[in-house]
């Protein structure tokens, strides 16, 4: 059974579409299971009815034709219990109901199982005989078995397009990504393809078949010419069997070897730089699993040399557009921020990618910019977006492909909301943060772009809350030097002057690498990140705090965060470098004061360590964002669980509250600096809780100092008290939105489901 399992699930994931796959897993269950009906019904979400899209052994003109709502039917039933449902007769079953055009009348025998993808109903598997037949536990376990290895696969290629479902009302699809920057954006979508990247090659369908193989053998023709000057300018430099190296890639691309393979791809319908593809992946995936060392390293040659025709390809096709739509939704395998740069800013609108996460550096530039975007949207079918009608909603971390006209007037109505409530509270953000009742909220503000308009922003908020000095690093090639940072601070520094600014260490690791300092762990976020890395390299905190003391003469406005910290030890050896660069400075004749320190908390063991560290620091700055991540134990970035990842759950809550209130009583400053404090609702509680200061993305800054305008301090500690007594997430969500509609400032919160 295993072997027969194996067999279905590999031609079912190499189907080239719907028909194709489901035909070949239901003759082969049914060959397997020696039964004589398989039937495949897929559920339609949308109608909430299950479709049969495939059999062998009912009659095929039900196909299609059949739907059955949930809970309706036999096969029904099993999709609304979401468990096997196993009979040998099936009609004295109350839920039996008969189809004529399906014939089953004649089958007595019925075991059906579900196929669920987390959590997710996506069909039912079916199993029929004429004659009564109790399936046994062998049978029922494999039928289980089946549908749950379906299951992933099914998704995968639900998602990506490559089976489709049954056609829905004006062709509209949803995928669901990584909300990474709120806002929302209607236009159309910029597909970005990297070049000669053979993953990343869109299938196609060609209209002139000649032209694709013309076009594949002048590539080839460019590519042999290239390896054979290159072999020329290399022999005399290189021995006779590093030379004949370029004789077996001439071999390689020989008519009769790879061209020929990839001109029949091209005549069976694919285009010329997805047939390249398709073959060249196929060699290398083969050549990679045999036992023979030299076979293996030639995976390496044959993937190469597709690198090589595929650029020649792509030669007259630009991987970026020359121009650009007025609403230009940019789409791609990985965007990169050179790549925003390509895009004229009053035409972009917005992002999606499938890599990425939140807090990825075109992810923070895009929050600065106040770009909608959603991230690590792992099953996007890039190869049929180009083009397409689109609507981003960067707040749910979903992208609509061909929106039915009931979706876009819904979403350009909301769009318009948010257009006229930004208009509206421009008129107020000169004025004070504080509540009707006289209580002061400090708001601060997130930086480290060059975007970050410093005039504007500078008489709306108390300071920078947080200044992340990790980006500069990004963008670079290499550690930045002494001098180069001295620059950047201080520009920080003196823009924002008197106001405070938080300059936090270098905070890599996770899922923030530097391109030249690369970190491979097996669990990145549990691994060696922020002071964890910058302890270990001394020399690369010691020029950086000696950047920011240089950077921050007569001007007294820094204030410096050590992040990522789990031991006090590790506070007390970074005081010391702390020190000692006071110490180098001086004796170089340059007098700075030292700074105000602070360390982050969003590892949850510095909750119980408050004390200890009240004794080295001079505040306290909570960063929510992995706090929370941490406590859920749930990757914010990883699609599969990012609805489980919610800053407003009864634990996080709890451990904030809990964190405010021991930070008064050491008399210590505590602020928050995740995306919680740009919720105007989580402003609201935090406010209450006692937190000092609020630290969030400048765009966030208008609903959150309305919200603070508008409700009494008294008011909000009361809303603390009411969620406090609440059990789950969901539970604090709706009482929030119950209380905020009761004040009027519903139109203050993104939209809900």
């Amino acid at each position: 059974m295993l072997e027969v399992l194996r067999r279905v699930i590999q031609e079912v994931n190499g189907a080239r579409n719907l028909d194709a796959a489901l035909s070949t897993m239901v003759r082969r269950i049914r060959k397997a299971m020696q039964t004589d009906v398989c039937s495949f019904y897929l559920y339609d979400k949308e109608l909430e009815s299950l479709v049969l899209m495939e059999t062998i052994g009912l009659r095929t003109q039900a196909v299609g034709r059949v739907v059955l709502p949930l809970g309706e039917g036999l096969v029904g039933l099993v999709a609304k219990r979401s468990e096997p449902l196993n009979l040998e007769d099936a009609q004295t079953h109350p839920q039996f109901r008969y189809f004529e055009a399906t014939g089953e009348e004649r089958y007595s025998s019925f075991l059906g199982v579900p196929i669920i993808h987390q959590r997710h109903m996506l069909g039912v598997l079916v199993v029929q005989q004429a004659e009564k037949r109790r399936y046994d536990d062998e049978d029922e376990a494999f039928l289980v078995t089946m549908a749950a290895q379906l299951a992933g696969v099914l998704a995968h290629a639900l998602a990506t397009g490559n089976l489709m479902r049954p056609a829905l009302a004006g062709g509209q699809a949803m995928f669901k990504g990584v909300a990474a920057s709120p806002g929302m954006a209607m236009g159309e979508a910029v597909v970005i393809t990297p070049p000669a990247d053979l993953n990343s090659v869109p299938d196609l369908v060609p209209r002139d078949l000649d032209y694709e193989v013309a076009r594949l053998k002048e590539a080839i023709g460019k590519t042999r010419s290239e390896i054979r000057a290159a072999a020329e300018r290399l022999a005399s430099r290189i021995s006779a069997q590093e030379l004949a190296l370029f004789d077996v890639y001439q071999q390689m691309l020989g008519e009769a070897a790879l061209a020929d393979e990839v001109e029949k791809r091209i005549r069976e319908g694919q285009w010329a730089p997805g047939a390249l593809a398709d073959v060249v992946r196929r060699h290398v995936q083969y050549l990679e699993r045999v036992d023979d060392n030299y076979l293996r390293e030639r995976a390496a040659d044959i993937r190469d040399l597709g690198r090589r025709v595929l650029a020649h390809l792509q030669e007259d096709t630009p991987s970026t557009p020359e121009t650009y739509p007025d609403n230009a939704i940019l789409v791609g395998d990985e965007i990169s921020v050179a790549m925003l740069g390509e895009v004229p800013r009053d035409k972009l609108k917005g992002l999606v990618s499938v890599r990425g996460s939140s807090t990825s550096h075109v992810a923070i530039v895009a929050r600065a910019m106040g770009i909608p975007s959603v991230l690590g949207m792992v099953d996007l079918p890039l190869p049929r977006l180009g083009g397409a009608a689109v609507v981003l909603d960067g707040h749910r971390g979903r992208l609509f492909v061909r929106p039915a006209p009931e979706l876009t007037a819904r979403y350009a109505s909301l769009i318009a909301e948010e257009e006229a409530l930004s208009e509206l509270l421009e008129h107020e953000q000169d004025l004070p943060s504080a509540t009707p009742d006289g209580h002061i909220m400090p708001l601060m503000v997130n930086t480290g772009l060059a975007v970050d308009a410093t005039a504007l922003l500078k008489s709306r908020i108390g300071g920078v809350g947080l200044y992340r000095t990790e980006v500069p690093f990004m963008i670079t090639e290499r550690f930045p030097g002494e001098k180069e940072q001295t620059r950047l601070y201080r520009d920080q520094l003196e823009g924002f002057a008197p106001l405070p600014v938080v300059m936090r260490t270098l905070d890599i690791g996770g899922d923030k690498d530097l391109p030249y300092f690369p970190i491979e762990e097996a669990n990145p976020f549990l691994g060696w990140r922020g002071m964890r890395v910058t302890l270990d390299h001394p020399e690369v905190l010691m020029v950086q705090l000696r950047a920011m003391l240089k950077a921050s003469i007569d001007l007294d406005n820094l204030y410096v965060l050590f992040p990522m910290i789990t031991n006090v030890e590790e506070v007390d050896e970074a005081l010391r470098l702390l020190d000692r660069a006071i110490l180098e400075l001086g004796e170089e004749g340059i007098t700075v004061i030292r700074p105000q320190v602070g360390v982050m908390i969003e590892v949850p063991a510095t909750i119980y360590q408050m004390d200890a560290l009240a004794k080295r620091v001079d505040f306290f700055s909570v960063g929510s964002n992995d706090l929370t991540q941490y406590l859920l134990a749930v990757d914010r970035n990883n699609p599969r669980v990012s609805s489980l990842y919610d800053a407003l759950h009864p634990a996080l809550l709890g451990a904030l509250l809990e964190l405010a209130n021991d930070a008064t009583r050491l008399n210590k400053p505590i602020s928050l600096c995740g995306e919680l404090a740009g919720d105007p609702a989580g402003a609201l509680l935090l406010m209450a809780m006692g937190f000092t200061s609020l630290s969030m993305n400048a765009p966030s800054l208008p609903k959150v100092r309305a919200a603070i305008r508008r409700v009494p301090f008294t008011d909000a500690q009361q809303l603390l008290k009411e969620v406090m007594g609440l059990d789950t997430p969901a539970q604090v969500h709706a009482h929030l939105d119950q209380r905020l509609d009761e004040w009027q400032l519903a139109h203050l919160m993104p939209p809900r489901d």
